[in-house]
């Protein structure tokens, strides 16, 4: 069973991109575009079953973990 999710994140596009473009993309069994909008960045998930794209989501909610603590001061 093929899944797909679209996430969207409001903030600074060009800063989100710069940060998360580096990383990789694509997996075994899935894999993410970015696209950068107006007020914020979008995710494009695609996978190949249910688990791989729980991974992916996963893996995309750590960089954003990591991206907001970097913005602290």
């Amino acid at each position: 069973m093929e899944c797909s999710a679209k996430l969207f994140v409001k903030g600074d596009p060009e800063k989100l991109f710069q940060c998360l473009v580096p990383e990789d993309t694509k997996f075994d069994r899935s894999g993410f575009n970015l696209k950068k909008m107006k007020d914020g960045l979008e995710f494009d998930v695609n996978a190949k079953d249910a688990v791989a794209l729980r991974a992916t989501l996963n893996s995309i909610s750590q960089l954003l973990i990591v991206f907001e603590g970097a913005k602290r001061p």
